[in-house]
């Protein structure tokens, strides 16, 4: 075989190993039809976006094309990851796919990690595979309420974006293919595997109209030969952004019209700070660093077809910085006389590494046998705080634990995690015919090892209630959690007719702390013509308690109040009617059609059901002096587990969570998507393209607890069910003529809504309360983004753009819900950024 024929074999080869398909002989020679790096033909665009690219996600037919799947598949190509003008990989998808959604920011923890939800659900029923292989979720646990509270995902920002050649996204439940998470569905990210070529990227921006969140970034990628046809695909990215603030007026400020608010302020006279120091709602400090290493050689050419060794390995560290609410001057007067903002910080390392080996004939199987090492490591930890117990412990005799007397750190280490999975899978694919019949067979086996790690803060960090801003995880609380998973598939593929296409798909898998599951699926389609075709599905899937949502434990302390998340497991949380977690359960079913009328012109629209049973919530939600079934409080359940809270908080404001399968939802929906080629010849030619989510949750069932009480309450329905928009609608124009192009993005955000806390503005008697609500509507809102692009020279292209072109924001809540009238933006909606507008500048050269 010629060399370069060799080379395309391989990159064949190296798709199918995402699903462990087969290679048939006659398209050994046939390279997989994807957009090359930084490509800006039109034809090799069109043919990523609209539907013609080979896929590797939800079949293991080799050759398939994203249009012929039986499910709903959706191809993103690196260049239109590009041109949503977005640096991150989470923003990027969220701009690009209406049935992906990202919530506005993060509070805590949350605000440090990126997370993606695919069809309103928890990020956690999202499967993140990286060329078919499962890739590792974050340590870093989404612990406040919301829709995504008990989130681990897999965060996609550790991800170089620079080495990605394209993404699919399978919008349908997939567990009895791939195992658990797979829920709401799947997305599979194709790391670019060519010998030759590369690209470099330079981009930076800022939001003009507030003047800060200054961005920044770098990346690049090479490809590199070695032999007759072994390849390596290098590819690595720099970022960094400042920070971004909502500047409001603090509340207990002596500027805000609301003051005074509290006994507190009075005692202590006017705040001596400005009256927008507290910077709360805004979006982190984040510098970040990711690199990839994509490689693969033939081994051994004679021998059961050809053995092939591949790899990959990332990895990706991150330093970010989280503003908590401003701290008064007698907090801390001797360390900060007019008061103070502290600082959470994440000090994270994340890696992974794949080896594997395949052959084209191991007894007329492709076979295909790796190895996935993945792990996230975080510290997380508190800058420019304070333990004000500890700045007392002389004049009122307390204990100082080895600290100086009156003596506090600044800088502590609040709580260490580390989430780890190493996961080997044996998988063999054959295709065949049989009495006349296309068929094609895989089964394979997978075991699977997951460890996760909390580790103590320093004492300074825990004693008296802890630092401000984020007290540290107590001894008690820390440990390592582990378990194992055996699984094993089978999938068949048959074509009882020549126009009919039918596959089924088995999964048996065991854990060692949930038990048994059995998953299967149905998927079929009939083409009536070569423009009109039917497609459906129906299958089963289930998702495995995360460790993190079995064991985590954390205290969150605000100015006026505090929330502990406890683990399950816990006498604090059992206190308040905790049980053992067990594994969700689903069931899917989607039907659909796909029309091609026209030669440019092409059009899916699919419907689906999605049940989920057991469905793992933030339950508990007590405050104040409420009671559960027991006697117990929100303060009592929290001190049961070692902590104490500091004496200068309402009690009123203190809550109490744990996690449960407390809900059972049904979520209906349809995604629409259309794709259109317009040919203007001297005027150059416009890719239209339409894409419409529509999405509705509903509640059948809640749960209760052990003493009878509902886990969720109406706050945490509205999380599960309205807090996604019912619509988003994607209207995409890309225009190119010569050297110019310009792409322009209009972006629907539907209503959502919320039932929203009381905060301290509020009448007294709805201050904090868990029981009654206000709701709050997020109404629609159309975004537009912008981009021009000039291509320079051959190799050099440059681009400026507009993210949210017209500066729009969320609507405002009202002071009452707006705790200390700072956070008046609604946090848990997944609409308008709160960051306005953003301009930039990009430009790209290839090489």
């Amino acid at each position: 075989m010629h060399k370069h024929a060799k080379k395309a074999a391989r990159r064949t080869q190296a798709a199918s190993a995402a699903t462990g398909a087969a290679v048939p002989a006659a398209a050994v020679t046939a390279p997989t039809l994807v957009a090359p790096p930084g490509h800006s033909s039109r034809s090799a665009v069109s043919a990523m976006d609209n539907g013609e690219s080979v896929i590797v996600t939800g079949t293991r037919n080799l050759g398939k094309k994203a249009r012929d799947s039986t499910s709903p598949i959706d191809v993103i190509s690196a260049a239109t990851l590009s041109r949503s003008g977005q640096v991150n990989l989470a923003d990027q998808l969220n701009r690009t796919d209406p049935s992906i959604s990202i919530q506005a920011y993060g509070a805590d923890t949350q605000a440090l990690v990126a997370a993606i939800r695919l069809r309103g659900l928890n990020p956690n029923d999202v499967l993140v595979l990286i060329d078919g292989k499962r890739r590792h979720a974050t340590s870093n646990i989404t612990a406040d309420a919301g829709p995504e509270q008990g989130a681990t995902p897999v965060d996609l920002n550790m991800i170089p974006a620079a080495a990605i050649d394209h993404i699919e996204i399978l919008r349908d439940g997939a567990a009895a293919q791939y195992g658990s998470d797979a829920i709401a569905g799947v997305v599979n990210i194709i790391m670019k595997k060519t010998d030759h070529g590369g690209s470099a990227t330079a981009y930076t921006g800022a939001s003009a109209y507030n003047g800060d969140g200054w961005q920044y970034q770098f990346d690049a990628d090479k490809g590199f030969s070695f032999g007759d046809d072994g390849y390596v695909h290098v590819g690595g990215q720099v970022y960094h952004t400042d920070h971004f603030v909502t500047h409001a007026i603090d509340a207990r400020s002596s500027a805000s019209p609301f003051w005074p608010i509290e006994p507190s302020a009075i005692a202590h006279g006017p705040f001596l700070q400005p009256g927008d120091s507290n910077k709360i709602v805004g979006l982190p400090e984040e510098t970040r660093e990711t690199l990839s290493i994509d490689f693969g050689k033939t081994l051994v050419q004679n021998a059961f077809g050809g053995i092939e060794g591949y790899g990959l390995i990332t990895y990706g560290h991150r330093h970010a910085e989280a503003y908590e609410n401003y701290r008064p001057f007698f907090v801390a007067p001797t360390l900060y006389p007019v008061g103070f903002s502290p600082l959470e910080t994440d000090e994270e390392n994340d890696y992974a590494a794949t080896l594997g080996v395949r052959a084209n004939d191991v007894f007329g199987f492709h076979a295909d046998l790796s190895t996935t090492y993945g792990e996230d490591l975080t510290n997380i930890g508190n800058k420019n705080t304070a333990n004000p117990y500890l700045l007392t412990t002389a004049e009122t005799g307390l204990p100082s634990y080895g600290y100086p007397l009156d003596f506090s750190p600044t800088t502590v280490l609040a709580q260490s995690q580390a989430n780890a999975q190493w996961t080997n899978n044996l998988d063999f694919t054959k295709p065949f015919i049989a009495f006349g019949k296309k068929m094609n067979i895989a089964f394979g086996a997978e075991e699977r090892s997951e460890v996760y790690v909390l580790g103590a803060g320093s004492p300074a960090s825990t004693v008296g209630g802890g630092t401000q801003g984020f007290a540290g995880l107590l001894p008690a609380n820390a440990g390592r959690f582990s378990r194992n998973v055996w699984a094993g598939y089978i999938d068949y593929d048959v074509h009882p007719l020549q126009h009919w296409d039918v596959d089924f798909a088995g999964r048996f898998e065991h854990y060692t702390d949930a038990g048994n599951t059995e998953n299967g699926k149905i998927s079929t389609r009939y083409d009536f013509t070569k423009w009109f075709a039917i497609r459906g599905t129906i299958s089963n899937g289930f998702r495995a308690p995360t460790l993190a949502e079995e064991n985590y434990s954390s205290l969150n302390v605000s100015p006026t109040g505090a929330s502990g998340i406890l683990a399950t497991t816990s006498k604090g949380a059992q206190s308040i009617g905790a049980v053992p977690l067990k594994a969700e359960r689903s069931t899917n079913a989607s039907a659909g059609i796909v029309l091609q009328p026209l030669s440019h012109l092409s059009i899916t629209a699919d419907v689906y059901q999605i049940n989920i049973r057991d469905r793992i919530v933030g339950a508990g939600g007590l405050s104040g002096d409420q009671t559960s079934g027991s006697g117990a409080t929100a303060t009592s359940a929290i001190e049961a587990t070692g902590a104490s809270l500091p004496a200068s908080i309402d009690p009123s404001n203190v809550s109490a969570y744990y996690f449960a399968n407390g809900a059972s939802t049904r979520t209906q929906g349809a995604d629409i998507n259309v794709d259109y080629l317009s040919n203007f010849r001297q005027y150059g030619t416009v890719n239209w393209t339409a894409a419409i989510d529509l999405n509705r949750t509903r509640l059948h069932h809640n749960g209760t607890d052990a003493f009878g009480n509902p886990f969720i309450n109406e706050q945490s329905i509205s999380y599960l069910t309205t807090a996604t928009p019912r619509s988003k609608i994607i209207l995409n124009a890309y225009w190119k003529k010569d050297r110019w192009d310009a792409n322009l993005r209009w972006t629907r955000y539907g209503q959502s809504k919320d039932m929203v806390t009381y905060e301290d503005l509020a009448p007294a008697a709805l201050r904090y309360s868990s029981t009654q609500f206000a709701q709050f509507v997020n109404t629609p809102q159309w975004l537009t983004d912008l981009e021009v692009g000039y291509q320079l020279t051959k190799r050099l292209h440059l681009a400026i753009g507009a993210n949210n072109l017209f500066n729009l924001r969320p609507r405002k809540m009202p002071p009452e819900l707006s705790y200390l009238n700072v956070a008046f933006y609604d946090q848990t909606s997944s609409t308008v950024p709160i960051n306005g507008g953003f301009y930039y500048g990009r430009l790209n050269f290839k090489f």
